[in-house]
């Protein structure tokens, strides 16, 4: 089981910088004020409605996401390990809402569409929903300690990948930094690609898609599988791409059509 429960955050307009890694509190017993661990100092944070809050506050994290720390009038302060950013954008309603500035979005190793459930999975809801109803809170029917969360990491970084299927995952990041020695219409589409980041992602990515499937390797199905889920928040379109309407899940599937598969 982990350390803390998961706190949920909700970003609203009013959420001020300093309430995610900290509060301040004057203690009048003794006249000093107190420092108070905010809702970062956590394993798992949930982030809901990220894109609700100013700029300003969405910068509190890049810190925490970053370095795994926040630093507080001078005095660094390490998070608990591991540390997890779990956070939720509205895509219907946009009013009242701010663009998440590209430095940040890179800090997230996915971006996944989740959409509208199924009437298979409705129905599970719906069940789920009347036993909660009836029974109060539901229990997980597991807990997963962190020692079998450190062990699956040791698994997945593990993994054996060949080396021209690292010279696929290489090329397919390069061809949204470099599109014009791949595909002209690419060069036209983007006009900034991945970073270092993207590559690193999409590494860890790959190997953990692997390790689930209960493989010892990866392959370059692997690499495909999780692409879309780490490029498409990482890819800003040119403008023409924009006014043609164009999206970045268009532009990874082009990266996939034209990089030659290991």
């Amino acid at each position: 089981m982990l350390d803390r429960l998961t706190p949920r955050v909700l970003f609203s307009r009013d959420r001020m910088p300093g309430d995610v890694p900290v509060s301040v509190v004057y203690d009048a017993k003794a006249g000093d004020f107190e420092f108070r661990r905010g809702p970062v100092f956590t394993n798992i944070l949930l982030a809901d409605e990220i894109n609700r809050t100013p700029p300003k506050t969405q910068s509190a994290l890049l810190e925490a996401m970053e370095e795994r720390q926040v630093t507080v009038d001078g005095e660094t302060h390490p998070l608990p390990h591991p540390f997890l950013v779990a956070a939720t954008q509205n895509p219907v309603e946009y009013e009242g809402t701010y663009t998440l500035p590209e430095a940040q979005l890179d800090r997230f190793l996915m971006h996944v569409k989740i959409g509208f459930p199924d009437a298979s999975v409705e129905r599970k809801i719906l069940a789920q929903a009347r036993g909660e109803a009836l029974n109060g809170e539901t229990k997980p029917e597991q807990l997963v300690s962190q020692q079998a969360i450190f062990a699956a990491r040791q698994e997945i970084l593990g993994l054996y990948m060949a080396d021209a299927v690292e010279e696929y995952l290489v090329q397919l990041v390069m061809a949204s930094r470099t599109p014009a020695k791949f595909d002209p219409e690419l060069a036209e589409w983007i006009a900034y690609g991945a970073s270092p980041r993207g590559s690193i992602a999409l590494d860890r990515c790959s190997r953990a898609h692997a390790w689930l499937a209960g493989r010892d390797f990866v392959s370059p199905e692997d690499i495909q599988a999780v692409l879309f889920d780490v490029l498409r928040h990482r890819i800003i379109l040119s403008f023409e791409a924009e006014a043609a309407g164009i999206d970045q899940d268009r532009v990874v599937q082009r990266i996939l059509d034209v990089v030659a598969v290991a």
